[in-house]
Order: structure tokens, then C-alpha cells, then sequence
């Protein structure tokens, strides 16, 4: 079953989907020569927003974590673009040290994991699974909601390589895990290949670079089709320094919610939308939808209480938020079973290998829904993303996912144009 899609089927998205149909050979060939260029990053995951009359990506990811999540039929096409993605970092590579979170209660984290290794298994690696975590001192077992067990084991370091000290010694070394808290130093200086580089690492990355990457991938595509990028791209501002607790930087933060407010309000007089523009306020680094809030008018951060201060002032692993992005909030129109749902689009190397709808059955279309209480919908996709049917209509289920696919690898393309800016 295809989950229904409820997306108003009128106005500038059904042209936009019609445009990349009719224009998928040059869209492919563009791809082609960006990835040439461009040192893609081993995964990636985009979370989108289709509102019916933009679709476009809200949030980047380089350690997917919901693997899980995807539909057991595209496993197969996981585990090739996993055996293409090895093959430029280690052509002879045999083994992979996958190293996790830290937060070894969360299961379902823990089915992401043990699925990625899975997938990895299937492309012919040898694949162990080494915890940072200090209690890990021996192989030990993790019990699984699913029946499955994934096995966690202490690692071993000597020289400038990581291993496991029953000789284990890696090609590849391979992140899921975000490095929130800073590169622990047993990471530090390794001559083996480590996927994604630790500048990944949200100690380092910030998702205001990645949209200002993401402007320039999706002007030069927006060209490339003759369209306006701002349909495919959010507007976004970053206000520095900014101390919820203390509650300074609020004018700054006010004069840029009003400012990106003001250029929605444009567009969607342009456009002809009468929804009311809004802004989503995030810290400017890190994930789990800790840190967020949905914003129509400027006086809204001028005037938090203290659960709203305590709220937007720490992210995972208890980090202080000080870079705060302002970021137009792209409405959903989707929803799965009455819930409001968007598509996340799973990529391994350049390819699409599935998605799923993130739902949420108490929160708004204006609203982040990755957020407790969520659940997920694997996209039970009829065909890949990246093979649409030209003898469809533009809103039927293959098209519109490869407009998806589309939209996901402009953000992958951005993220990789991101991290070379970077290691510069």
C-alpha cells in the first residue's frame, strides 16, 4: 500500500513536479557532473516539507539514524549503493568499524544500527560494532524489541589506527554518530578512512552553513530549469550570541524572524498562498528536534517564559545554545490516517534508497514533528525515486517521489559542497 497523499493538487508544485518530469534527462545529467565534482557524503538523510505550493528541504542529516525505518523492499538498493560508496573510499576494503550514539537504551536507535550493519554485511564487508562508551569493557550483548541482538564491543587503538583487540584492523571507519559532545580524542588523527569526516561532527557543523550551501546548489538548479529557487528553497537568517536563559540577543533574534517574516510575505503575495507566513526557530546546531519552535510574529521571542527559555536553551548532551537559525517554516499538507506526516528521503553515496513519512497525530501542519510522540511510515515506494513514469500524472505516487528525490539529493549535493568549504 502507498500511503494517500493529501497534498493540495493545485498551483506552482504540480508545475514544479511537471517541470522536472519533462526535464529529467537534464536534471540527471546535471547530477552527473556533480557528482564528478563533488566528494559526496557516505550518508545522508532530508527531511522535507511539501506544502502544495513548495516543496523543499528544512533539515539536513550526515548520521542517519532510522535506517530501521525503511521499507524492507529497497534493501537491496541500500546494499548497492553501499558497495558503490565503499568502493571509491576503500576499493579493498573486507572490514567496517561502525561506531553508535552513546544512548545504548533507545532500541529503536539501536534497530537503526543493527540494519546499517546488516546492509554493509550484504555488500560483502566485514562489520563490527565499537561503543565509546567506558562500561563496554568486553563483547556485550544488546537485546532487541524485534527478537535481534546487536553485539557492542570495546575498541582498541594502536597508532594512528582503530581496531578490536582480537585484531580487527578496519579499512573504514564509519560514524553513526554525531559527535555532539565533541571528537573524542581515540578519533583523533586516524590514517584510516572515517565516514563522515569529524568536521561532520555538530561541535563543528552548523545548519546555517549548510543552507548558505544549499542556496548556491539550488540557484544554479533553479537555472538550470528556469524556475524560482524560492520553490524549492527556504528563506533563513542567524542570529549570534544569543542567551535564552540570560535573555540577551532577543532584539537581534526579533529583527530576523521579522526580516525573514517580511520576505515570506512577499513571496506569498506573489504566489497567491493566503496561508499565514511563519518562521521556525532552532538552534543552529544539532538534532533531535530539541531546541525548536514554530514563530508568526516577532514579539513571540521577545516575550518567552521560563519553560520556553529552558526549552530553547539546551540541546543534546546538554550543550548551551547560542546560534539560533531563523528558518522559513514550509508548511505540510500530507498526512497519513488524519496525522500530519512529511517525507524523509534516505540516501546512500548519490543514490535514493527509500524514505518514510515521520507522523505526528498532536501536532500542527505548522509545526516540527520530529518530536516525542512521532511515529514513522515506511514510503512503500511503487519504484525507485529516481525512476518516474512519464505516462503518470505529476501528482501520481512515482513522481512525486521522484520529486522527492530530486529535492533530496540537491540537499545531499549541498551538504557535500558544505563539508569541502569546511576541510578548506
Amino acid at each position: 500500500m502507498v500511503p494517500h497523499l493529501t497534498t493540495a493538487l493545485k498551483g506552482p508544485l504540480l508545475d514544479l513536479e511537471r517541470r522536472f518530469l519533462s526535464e529529467q534527462p537534464a536534471i540527471e545529467r546535471w547530477f552527473r557532473t556533480q557528482w564528478l565534482e563533488h566528494t559526496i557524503p557516505f550518508y545522508t538523510s532530508v527531511d522535507l516539507r511539501n506544502s502544495g505550493f513548495k516543496l523543499a528541504p528544512v533539515d539536513t542529516n550526515l548520521f542517519p539514524g532510522g535506517f530501521n525505518n525503511l521499507n524492507p523492499d529497497f534493501w537491496p538498493l541500500c546494499v548497492h549503493a553501499a558497495q558503490s560508496a565503499i568502493e571509491k573510499i576503500c576499493p579493498e576494503a573486507r572490514g567496517v568499524l561502525v561506531i553508535p550514539e552513546n544512548h545504548t537504551r533507545n532500541q529503536f536507535y539501536l534497530q537503526n544500527v543493527t540494519q546499517l550493519t546488516q546492509i554493509l554485511r550484504q555488500a560483502g564487508l566485514k562489520v563490527r560494532v565499537g561503543s565509546l562508551l567506558p562500561e563496554i569493557t568486553q563483547p556485550t550483548p544488546m537485546q532487541l524489541p524485534n527478537g535481534g541482538t546487536l553485539t557492542l564491543e570495546p575498541i582498541q587503538r594502536k597508532g594512528n589506527r582503530l581496531g578490536m583487540t582480537d585484531g580487527f584492523d578496519p579499512c573504514v571507519v564509519l560514524l553513526n554518530n554525531d559527535l555532539s559532545a565533541g571528537v573524542p580524542d581515540i578519533l583523533k588523527n586516524l590514517e584510516q578512512n572515517v565516514m563522515p569526516p569529524l568536521e561532520a561532527g555538530w561541535m563543528t557543523r552548523r545548519k546555517s552553513k549548510h543552507f548558505a550551501a544549499y542556496d548556491k546548489v539550488a540557484d544554479e538548479f533553479a537555472k538550470l530549469l528556469d524556475i524560482d529557487s524560492w520553490l524549492i528553497n527556504p528563506y533563513f537568517a542567524v542570529c549570534g550570541e544569543v542567551d535564552f536563559h540570560a535573555r540577551t540577543g532577543e532584539e537581534c533574534l526579533a529583527a530576523q524572524v521579522d526580516t525573514v517574516l517580511q520576505q515570506i510575505r512577499a513571496k506569498y503575495a506573489e504566489y497567491g498562498v493566503k496561508e499565514d507566513p511563519f518562521v521556525i526557530v532552532k538552534a543552529d546546531a544539532g538534532t533531535y528536534g530539541m531546541g525548536i519552535m514554530t514563530v508568526k510574529d516577532a514579539s513571540e521571542v521577545r516575550d518567552l517564559n521560563r519553560k520556553q527559555r529552558n526549552k530553547m536553551a539546551v540541546i543534546k548532551e546538554g550543550m548551551q545554545v547560542s546560534d539560533v537559525l531563523i528558518q522559513e517554516g514550509v508548511y505540510t499538507f500530507e498526512d497519513i490516517n488524519g496525522a500530519v506526516a512529511e517525507p524523509v528521503i534516505y540516501m546512500i553515496d548519490h543514490f535514493v534508497v527509500g524514505g518514510f513519512y515521520r507522523v505526528h497525530t498532536s501536532r500542527g501542519v505548522d509545526e516540527n514533528l520530529n518530536a516525542p510522540g512521532m511515529s514513522f511510515s515506511p514510503l512503500a515506494f511503487e519504484s525507485c525515486c529516481a525512476f518516474p513514469n512519464p505516462d503518470c500524472a505529476p501528482d501520481d505516487t512515482p513522481n512525486r517521489f521522484y520529486a522527492y528525490g530530486v529535492v533530496g539529493r540537491l540537499a545531499m549535493l549541498a551538504a557535500a559542497v558544505e563539508l569541502a568549504e569546511m576541510q578548506q
